[in-house]
């Protein structure tokens, strides 16, 4: 059976959707703004936090690092100064982590380079989440599943093959693995989702938890994929998307994610059993609402009974439409006023 433990949550076929709210660098490198988003994030039913830590200089090359970043929302005149103002050392996530801890929701990252890695392995991360973009760095998924703790991976810009390589790669180390569905576009349009890759991931990994990493915007495809067998679900988020940063103007705010924990936790009940029968709920509406057999008019006691003498009226507390062939031909054993009910008591040949 495909299950995994996500810091004392098991998440199953039967589970509700584990909610995952990926802050990343919403938090503009502020503190406050960190806090504030995970204490929304809680409040709104997130089953999880998830921040990004990097070693800049360690994962970018000088070129890169050195590069000019103009843009509306960058931080910096280069790319490493932009990335540098949206750090966060590892003091600060160690008060982050023990914030998360104080509220009760699971505080976990994505480490983007062995150095941030061995920083979030000091810390006990209960959880941790590999980037699309690492999905054919093979040493590096090697290096963080040897850690011990449940892994998850995102697959976008991947082929099956991709997939495939990593899990080999991973399930001899660390069979506690999450494959999500994902499409690398930020924001990703509805036609570039694939929703349909995760059939084809639970049918290639049977013994894998598979899920979604959403870029898109809104709520709606989270119950589609809780549907086609996603026990996972990660949307970016945030409290304000007009804040400045490349993520806000598609990620959810509180009340959206809000709407999503409650419509993936409907989507669970509402599947049911799959066994059709009469509710319990269902039994006034339909006592009021069907119909029974009933006379036309006052009819006297040895009376046979022909088609003009019977119709259909409300409440259904007698003999449903569908018996009327068991009703027609035979004799009334007594008198029956207008609008009573036959009953086949009453009945005789």
């Amino acid at each position: 059976m495909r299950e995994i433990n996500f810091d004392g949550t098991v998440v199953n076929d039967q589970s509700d959707c584990y909610v995952i709210a990926e802050i990343g660098n919403n938090h503009q490198g502020d503190m406050e703004k960190a806090k504030a988003l995970i204490k929304a994030a809680y409040d709104a039913g997130a089953d999880a936090v998830k921040f990004q830590k990097r070693d800049n200089e360690a994962l970018f090359t000088k070129n890169l690092y050195h590069a000019p970043y103009d843009n509306p929302n960058s931080y910096g005149s280069t790319y490493g100064e932009h990335r540098n103002f949206l750090e966060l050392n590892i003091d600060q996530f160690k008060d982050l982590q023990a914030f998360s801890n104080q509220l009760g929701i699971t505080f976990f990252a994505t480490p983007f380079d062995f150095p941030s890695s061995s920083q979030l392995a000091e810390m006990d991360l209960p959880v941790y989440k590999m980037a699309s973009a690492d999905l054919r760095n093979i040493p590096f998924l090697k290096h963080v599943a040897s850690f011990g703790k449940p892994i998850i991976i995102s697959t976008g810009g991947a082929t099956l093959e991709d997939v495939e390589r990593a899990y080999d790669a991973i399930m001899p180390i660390n069979k506690q693995l999450c494959i999500l569905q994902c499409t690398a576009a930020y924001p990703c349009e509805f036609e570039d989702l694939n929703l349909r890759v995760i059939e084809t991931y639970r049918e290639q990994f049977p013994d894998v938890v598979i899920g979604l990493s959403s870029h898109a915007n809104g709520i709606a495809m989270g119950p589609v994929a809780y549907m086609l067998g996603a026990r996972v679900i990660e949307k970016h988020f945030t409290v304000n998307r007009a804040w400045k940063g490349t993520d806000q103007c598609f990620s959810l705010e509180k009340t959206g994610l809000e709407k999503l924990v409650r419509d993936l936790k409907r989507t669970r009940v509402a599947l049911g059993d799959g066994t059709k029968r009469m509710l319990e709920c269902e039994s006034k509406p339909m006592h009021k609402m069907r119909k029974k057999i009933v006379v036309t008019r006052d009819l006297p006691a040895g009376h046979v009974l022909c088609p003009d003498d019977i119709c259909f009226k409300c409440p259904g507390d007698g003999l449903s439409p569908y018996e009327i062939n068991d009703v027609l031909g035979r004799k009334l054993s007594k008198s029956l006023q207008m609008d009573e009910k036959v009953e086949y008591e009453i009945l005789v040949d």
